[in-house]
């Protein structure tokens, strides 16, 4: 891999028209201070200053199968040369394979796809199918989540972000999920997580009333809100709350899905087919914006002589969908998947208790595949977390020191609360990930300053 020759004046002057014009998302536009990138490749991307960092974030947990994949580029460069556009209502090659390579990887009878431009409007049109097949409007969220920006999904998120943007006539109900680590039902072990989680499901239904609940939605592995893995028995415990009341289930696999936790999708690791399910990111890397929504034959024959009432411009987007065939034929051909649950298996999972032996910041390992977390905490015994909930300024101050950390030593983490997330690319090496693994445990040792 050749990094171009260093530009600083040309890293100026990107950096230059950044903060006079683009306003960024989820930030205090005064108080940042955005890296100017000038490239990537597989694992890597790097400043106009020359220096290259392992991105152990894949950007937003996004860029499953690396950055700038020759086969997607080519794919991508190829269809701009056929069709660049074409409108929804039109049948094309690259949407009509992209819909079948999904279908062909989703569990169970999610055969029919709807296009999105991204994560957030596949749960916003996901919430719309489920309220129209069920003539129902409540739906149900857990507070460790994040769906989306847009005005449902950010409705439907726990964390947050939520906060500033909900109108409180949503008709969407928190509730909590399994946590074993931070039980919220006094639990001892995981069985008994999955018992009293799955009880105050059933509760908040009674009090609610399911016969008024259209959907509830699940990331079937936490993302962003912690990387927290379902205890055995909580899929399908909800599967059959959803299916007594008729209530829609819909698994939000946008973060988790295409190879992330080491299969095509994390609901084959416990055999639950959701009624519908949410995808984005991973699906094509994020290299042309792209997402969408499975669905279940029955929810789809409700609108066979109905019109489904939504719709976007640039649904299936050629471009986009030229991307996806290009990303799931590769990862398949190239054993793309495999590689992340060997990785997750042999080194990162293994690596990360390793360092927990040695770092008193670690209170808790977690993950599967290429997706995990470190839950850090001030005091072990207590588990008090390394920094308050939704801390920020000098009382966030561990956790940016351990960034910055990391990134003095060519390593882009992936930093949430009291959280550090491991979450490299699918394409990632053995080299790579233990290359990673080394620098955090350098950088660790800024966190355990902070212990007791």
């Amino acid at each position: 891999m050749s990094i171009p020759t260093a530009d600083s004046a040309a890293g100026q002057a990107v950096k230059a028209a950044d903060r006079a014009h683009v306003f960024h998302s989820w930030s205090a536009q005064a108080l940042i201070d955005p890296l100017a990138v000038a490239g990537a490749e597989g694992s890597y991307f790097w400043d106009y200053d020359g220096n290259r960092y392992l991105d152990f974030s894949s950007q937003l947990v996004n860029t499953n199968i690396g950055h700038q994949h020759p086969k997607v580029v080519a794919a991508i460069q190829e269809q701009a040369g056929k069709l660049c556009t074409i409108a929804p209502g039109f049948a094309v090659e690259s949407r009509s394979e992209a819909a079948r390579l999904i279908a062909e990887r989703t569990p169970g009878d999610l055969d029919k796809i709807f296009f999105t431009n991204g994560g957030a409007e596949a749960n916003e049109n996901a919430i719309r199918l489920a309220r129209l097949h069920t003539g129902r409007q409540k739906v149900l969220s857990t507070y460790r989540s994040y769906h989306g920006a847009t005005a449902n999904a950010i409705a439907l998120t726990g964390d947050p972000r939520r906060w500033a943007n909900e109108t409180g006539v949503s008709g969407i109900v928190h509730f909590w999920g399994p946590y074993p680590y931070r039980s919220n039902f006094h639990a001892e072990n995981e069985a008994q997580e999955c018992e009293r989680s799955l009880a105050h499901l059933e509760q908040t239904l009674a009090f609610e009333g399911p016969g008024t609940v259209a959907a509830i939605i699940l990331e079937t592995v936490v993302g962003t809100a912690g990387i927290l893995v379902p205890p055995a028995g909580y899929l399908a415990g909800v599967r059959e709350i959803c299916d007594r009341y008729g209530i829609v289930f819909i698994l939000d696999e946008v973060m988790a899905g295409f190879g992330r936790t080491g299969a095509w999708f994390a609901a084959d690791h416990w055999g639950i087919t959701p009624d519908l399910l949410t995808f984005a990111k991973g699906v094509n890397s994020g290299y042309v914006p792209l997402g969408g929504v499975a669905i279940s034959a029955e929810i789809a024959a409700t609108f066979a002589e109905r019109p489904f009432p939504g719709g976007l411009t640039y649904s299936g987007h050629p471009l986009a969908c030229a991307s996806a065939v290009a990303t799931l034929t590769t990862m398949a051909e190239e054993g793309i998947v495999e590689n992340a649950a060997h990785i997750g298996e042999t080194v990162l999972g293994p690596g990360l208790r390793e360092l927990a032996e040695r770092h008193p910041s670690i209170g808790e390992v977690r993950g599967m595949g290429v997706f995990w977390a470190l839950d850090l905490v001030k005091d072990r015994a207590t588990r008090e977390p390394l920094v308050p909930y939704n801390a920020a300024g000098a009382a966030n101050a561990p956790m940016a020191e351990l960034a910055a950390a990391c990134k003095q030593r060519g390593l882009w983490p992936f930093v949430n609360m009291n959280r550090f997330h491991v979450v490299p690319p699918c394409t990632v090496t053995e080299e790579e990930a233990k290359a990673g693994l080394a620098v955090l445990d350098e950088a660790l040792t800024v966190a355990d300053a902070h212990t007791v």
